[in-house]
Protein backbone atom coordinates (compact mmCIF):
# COMPACT_ATOMS: atom_id res chain seq x y z
CA UNK A 1 0.00 0.00 0.00
CA UNK A 2 1.33 3.41 -0.95
CA UNK A 3 0.44 5.22 2.30
CA UNK A 4 0.46 8.79 0.93
CA UNK A 5 -1.82 7.92 -1.99
CA UNK A 6 -4.17 5.98 0.30
CA UNK A 7 -4.41 8.86 2.78
CA UNK A 8 -5.00 11.38 -0.02
CA UNK A 9 -7.83 9.23 -1.38
CA UNK A 10 -9.41 8.86 2.07
CA UNK A 11 -9.13 12.62 2.62
CA UNK A 12 -10.77 13.33 -0.77
CA UNK A 13 -13.64 10.97 0.05
CA UNK A 14 -14.06 12.65 3.44
CA UNK A 15 -14.13 16.11 1.82
CA UNK A 16 -16.88 14.96 -0.56
CA UNK A 17 -18.91 13.54 2.33
CA UNK A 18 -18.38 16.67 4.44
CA UNK A 19 -20.82 18.41 2.06
CA UNK A 20 -23.68 16.24 3.35
CA UNK A 21 -26.47 18.55 4.57
CA UNK A 22 -27.84 15.76 6.80
CA UNK A 23 -26.56 15.33 10.32
CA UNK A 24 -26.48 12.44 12.76
CA UNK A 25 -25.37 12.17 16.37
CA UNK A 26 -22.83 9.40 16.79
CA UNK A 27 -21.17 8.64 20.11
CA UNK A 28 -22.40 11.95 21.46
CA UNK A 29 -21.21 14.15 18.58
CA UNK A 30 -23.34 15.68 15.82
CA UNK A 31 -21.70 15.20 12.40
CA UNK A 32 -22.46 15.05 8.68
CA UNK A 33 -24.26 11.74 8.32
CA UNK A 34 -22.34 10.16 5.45
CA UNK A 35 -18.96 11.29 6.75
CA UNK A 36 -19.72 9.73 10.14
CA UNK A 37 -21.05 6.55 8.52
CA UNK A 38 -17.96 6.25 6.30
CA UNK A 39 -15.69 6.46 9.34
CA UNK A 40 -17.76 3.94 11.29
CA UNK A 41 -17.91 1.47 8.40
CA UNK A 42 -14.12 1.76 8.03
CA UNK A 43 -13.71 1.16 11.77
CA UNK A 44 -15.95 -1.93 11.71
CA UNK A 45 -14.19 -3.32 8.62
CA UNK A 46 -10.86 -2.99 10.43
CA UNK A 47 -12.29 -4.85 13.44
CA UNK A 48 -13.76 -7.59 11.25
CA UNK A 49 -10.76 -7.86 8.95
CA UNK A 50 -7.50 -6.65 10.54
CA UNK A 51 -5.85 -7.80 7.29
CA UNK A 52 -8.26 -5.78 5.10
CA UNK A 53 -7.00 -5.03 1.61
CA UNK A 54 -6.52 -1.47 0.42
CA UNK A 55 -9.45 -1.91 -1.98
CA UNK A 56 -11.75 -3.00 0.86
CA UNK A 57 -10.73 -0.04 3.04
CA UNK A 58 -11.28 2.39 0.16
CA UNK A 59 -14.67 0.81 -0.60
CA UNK A 60 -15.65 1.04 3.07
CA UNK A 61 -14.85 4.75 3.11
CA UNK A 62 -16.59 5.47 -0.22
CA UNK A 63 -19.57 3.12 0.11
CA UNK A 64 -22.11 5.98 0.44
CA UNK A 65 -20.15 8.87 -1.05
CA UNK A 66 -22.48 11.78 -1.89
CA UNK A 67 -25.52 9.59 -1.12
CA UNK A 68 -27.75 12.59 -0.33
CA UNK A 69 -27.60 13.72 -3.99
CA UNK A 70 -30.02 10.95 -5.00
CA UNK A 71 -32.93 11.14 -2.54
CA UNK A 72 -35.30 8.22 -2.07
CA UNK A 73 -38.18 10.61 -2.69
CA UNK A 74 -37.06 10.94 -6.34
CA UNK A 75 -38.23 7.36 -6.96
CA UNK A 76 -41.67 5.73 -6.88
CA UNK A 77 -42.94 4.20 -3.65
CA UNK A 78 -42.76 0.44 -3.27
CA UNK A 79 -40.17 -2.26 -3.68
CA UNK A 80 -39.37 -1.71 -7.38
CA UNK A 81 -38.78 2.03 -6.78
CA UNK A 82 -36.62 1.21 -3.78
CA UNK A 83 -34.55 -1.32 -5.73
CA UNK A 84 -34.01 1.17 -8.61
CA UNK A 85 -32.93 3.80 -6.09
CA UNK A 86 -30.47 1.39 -4.47
CA UNK A 87 -29.02 0.33 -7.85
CA UNK A 88 -28.59 3.95 -8.90
CA UNK A 89 -26.93 4.76 -5.58
CA UNK A 90 -24.44 1.89 -6.00
CA UNK A 91 -23.56 3.22 -9.44
CA UNK A 92 -23.14 6.78 -8.10
CA UNK A 93 -20.90 5.61 -5.25
CA UNK A 94 -18.76 3.45 -7.55
CA UNK A 95 -18.47 6.28 -10.10
CA UNK A 96 -17.53 8.89 -7.47
CA UNK A 97 -14.99 6.53 -5.90
CA UNK A 98 -13.50 5.80 -9.34
CA UNK A 99 -13.18 9.53 -10.06
CA UNK A 100 -11.26 10.13 -6.82
CA UNK A 101 -9.10 7.02 -7.05
CA UNK A 102 -8.17 7.73 -10.66
CA UNK A 103 -7.23 11.31 -9.74
CA UNK A 104 -4.99 9.94 -6.98
CA UNK A 105 -3.19 7.64 -9.42
CA UNK A 106 -4.73 4.27 -8.61
CA UNK A 107 -4.43 1.63 -11.31
CA UNK A 108 -7.64 0.54 -13.03
CA UNK A 109 -7.53 -2.91 -11.42
CA UNK A 110 -7.88 -1.35 -7.94
CA UNK A 111 -10.50 1.14 -9.14
CA UNK A 112 -12.53 -1.72 -10.64
CA UNK A 113 -12.21 -3.83 -7.47
CA UNK A 114 -13.37 -0.96 -5.24
CA UNK A 115 -16.43 -0.56 -7.50
CA UNK A 116 -17.21 -4.28 -7.27
CA UNK A 117 -17.12 -4.16 -3.49
CA UNK A 118 -19.25 -0.98 -3.34
CA UNK A 119 -21.85 -2.57 -5.64
CA UNK A 120 -22.00 -5.50 -3.16
CA UNK A 121 -22.24 -8.20 -5.79
CA UNK A 122 -21.89 -11.80 -4.56
CA UNK A 123 -21.68 -11.19 -0.80
CA UNK A 124 -21.92 -14.90 0.00
CA UNK A 125 -18.96 -15.81 -2.22
CA UNK A 126 -16.81 -12.67 -1.94
CA UNK A 127 -15.34 -12.29 1.56
CA UNK A 128 -14.60 -8.58 1.05
CA UNK A 129 -18.16 -7.84 -0.02
CA UNK A 130 -19.35 -9.79 3.02
CA UNK A 131 -17.06 -7.73 5.26
CA UNK A 132 -18.56 -4.51 3.87
CA UNK A 133 -22.10 -5.87 4.34
CA UNK A 134 -21.24 -6.89 7.91
CA UNK A 135 -19.86 -3.41 8.66
CA UNK A 136 -22.95 -1.73 7.18
CA UNK A 137 -25.22 -3.86 9.36
CA UNK A 138 -23.15 -3.09 12.45
CA UNK A 139 -23.34 0.64 11.70
CA UNK A 140 -27.13 0.32 11.35
CA UNK A 141 -27.29 -1.35 14.77
CA UNK A 142 -25.06 1.32 16.29
CA UNK A 143 -26.60 4.43 14.73
CA UNK A 144 -30.17 3.77 13.56
CA UNK A 145 -31.55 0.84 15.50
CA UNK A 146 -32.37 2.86 18.64
CA UNK A 147 -34.56 5.42 16.82
CA UNK A 148 -36.26 2.77 14.70
CA UNK A 149 -37.01 0.60 17.74
CA UNK A 150 -38.68 3.59 19.40
CA UNK A 151 -41.07 4.02 16.43
CA UNK A 152 -41.80 0.45 15.41
CA UNK A 153 -43.69 -2.26 17.30
CA UNK A 154 -41.90 -5.38 18.51
CA UNK A 155 -43.02 -7.82 15.77
CA UNK A 156 -41.97 -5.41 13.00
CA UNK A 157 -38.67 -4.65 14.76
CA UNK A 158 -37.89 -8.35 15.12
CA UNK A 159 -38.58 -8.79 11.41
CA UNK A 160 -36.15 -5.95 10.57
CA UNK A 161 -33.52 -7.42 12.89
CA UNK A 162 -33.90 -10.93 11.47
CA UNK A 163 -33.47 -9.60 7.92
CA UNK A 164 -30.40 -7.64 9.00
CA UNK A 165 -28.87 -10.58 10.86
CA UNK A 166 -29.44 -12.92 7.90
CA UNK A 167 -27.08 -10.74 5.87
CA UNK A 168 -24.34 -10.95 8.51
CA UNK A 169 -21.52 -13.43 9.02
CA UNK A 170 -21.20 -15.26 12.35
CA UNK A 171 -18.23 -13.11 13.52
CA UNK A 172 -20.25 -9.97 12.76
CA UNK A 173 -23.21 -11.30 14.73
CA UNK A 174 -20.91 -11.79 17.71
CA UNK A 175 -19.60 -8.25 17.32
CA UNK A 176 -23.19 -6.97 17.26
CA UNK A 177 -23.52 -8.06 20.87
CA UNK A 178 -20.58 -5.78 21.82
CA UNK A 179 -22.49 -2.66 20.75
CA UNK A 180 -23.68 -0.64 23.71
CA UNK A 181 -27.48 -0.46 23.67
CA UNK A 182 -30.36 -0.17 26.16
CA UNK A 183 -31.74 -3.36 27.71
CA UNK A 184 -34.92 -3.50 25.57
CA UNK A 185 -32.92 -3.23 22.37
CA UNK A 186 -30.34 -5.78 23.49
CA UNK A 187 -33.21 -8.17 24.30
CA UNK A 188 -34.63 -7.67 20.80
CA UNK A 189 -31.24 -8.41 19.21
CA UNK A 190 -30.77 -11.51 21.37
CA UNK A 191 -34.29 -12.71 20.53
CA UNK A 192 -33.71 -12.15 16.80
CA UNK A 193 -30.38 -13.99 17.00
CA UNK A 194 -31.94 -16.97 18.74
CA UNK A 195 -34.75 -17.41 16.21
Amino acid sequence: MEEDRFHRAIAAIDVANAEDPNRITVRGTSRQKEQAHAELVTEWVRRLRPDASEALLLAARAHHIRRWTIPRSAYPEGRSGYLRWRRDLHELHAREAARILTAEGYEQETVKRVGEIIRKRNPTTDPEVQALEDALCLVFLETQFHDLAARVDKPRMLDVLRKTLRKMSEPAKRLALTIEMPGRERTLVEEALSS
